[in-house]
Order: C-alpha cells, then structure tokens, then sequence
C-alpha cells in the first residue's frame, strides 16, 4: 500500500509540473521574424527624398572567375523615400567612385556608374532592425588598360538601421558580363561577377544614419 501512495505522488508531481510547463509555453511571447512588409518609412522624414551617402567599411573585393578586384576606396551617393508595395522602391543610387583606381594581378581598373541604380526593399525584421531588399538597373562600365567591359544586372542587399550598414553580396547568377572588348576568355558574356562589400550609409553632409522601418 505504502509503494501504491507513492507511485500516486510521483503521479502528481509529474501532472503538475507538465501542467506548470504547459502554462509556461503558453505565456512565453512569439518571437519576431523578418516579413514582407508592404508600407515603409524613411527617417528623417525631411527633405523628401532624403539624400544620403554612403562609404565603403573595408575594402570592396569583385571577383569574376579566377581575377579579383580590390578597392580600397569607394563613395555612392543618392537618396531614400518611403514607399508602399513589396517590394518597394525606396530609394536611389545616381552616382558612384571607386578608386580613384582599383587594383588586380592584371594592374589597375577604373570603374564608372552608369544611370539610377534602384534600391528596391523586401522584407524587415522589427527585432534586429534589418532590412532585406536588392539593388537593380545595376550598370558599371570597367577599363583596364585596353580591356573594357560592363557589370549589369542587380545585388542583393541588407541594411542595419543601428550601423547604417548596407551589406552588398550579389547571389551568383545576379550579375552579368556584357560587351567585353580585348579581353579573350578571361571576361565573356558567360561570366558571372560577385562582390563583397560592406557601405555605411549617412544623410548626406551630416553624421545622421537613415532608419528604414517595415509594417
């Protein structure tokens, strides 16, 4: 009888911590995840469009095949605007440098930005403040001695409201080669360009970093 209380006991201790487990669960709040928000706001609110301008952190390395591109310097200028859908386009790069001259185990490339680069945004995370989105009508003219060709297509994209950080690493496939001149078979319209590179993002001629917030 005393072994049958027992088992009884350790019965009732075992339901109510299951129980006491149970309301735990329940209680504990759902964690965030990024979504595809379809309204967006940019702050400051003013100008509209806010311009901004962003620097490189790091240097900003391309590679395309076996050749690589490093650039110490960089500087894209352009501006943010809240937007409505998903995506959004909630901004624009009019303008770019690089260098002045980037170098490579082939001697120095210059790079020129050609037209609007459109910053288009995807989803956000309310957690981490981090906006994902892509850069498209991406077209860069490249010259190195008497090779020339140009980089177009888009690159993928993420930007931390807290650093300002606009994260830039294209998926393989997003980039392409067109119009290669004097440059054989190391860059064809068969190469797929890739970049590594890290911006931080300021309004311009202040020390203010943009927020973009998702909803």
């Amino acid at each position: 009888m005393a072994s049958l209380g027992f088992t009884a006991g350790v019965k009732r201790v075992v339901t109510v911590f299951a129980a006491g487990a149970a309301a735990l669960t329940l209680a504990a709040p759902a964690s965030a995840a990024p979504f595809p928000a379809t309204t967006w706001k940019v702050t400051p609110t003013s100008p509209t469009p806010l311009p901004v301008k962003m620097t490189n952190s790091g240097n900003v390395v391309w590679t395309l095949g076996a050749f690589q591109l490093t650039c110490t310097s960089a500087t894209v200028t352009g501006s943010f605007i809240g937007a409505t859908g998903n995506p959004a386009q909630i901004g624009t790069f009019t303008a770019g440098t690089w260098g002045p001259t980037c170098t490579s185990p082939l001697g120095p490339f210059s790079l020129v930005h050609v037209g609007g680069w459109k910053i288009w945004a995807k989803s956000y995370d309310p957690v981490t403040g981090v906006t994902d989105g892509y850069i498209n009508n991406v077209t860069l003219n490249w010259t190195g001695g008497s090779m020339k060709f140009t980089v177009i297509g888009k690159m993928s994209v993420k930007y931390t409201n807290s650093t300002g950080a606009l994260a830039v690493t294209p998926l393989p496939g997003e980039l392409s080669v067109i119009n290669p001149v004097n440059c054989g078979a190391l860059f064809t319209t068969a190469t797929k360009p890739t970049l590594k590179a890290t911006y931080l993002v300021k309004v311009t001629n202040t020390t203010t970093i943009p927020k973009i917030v998702g909803s």
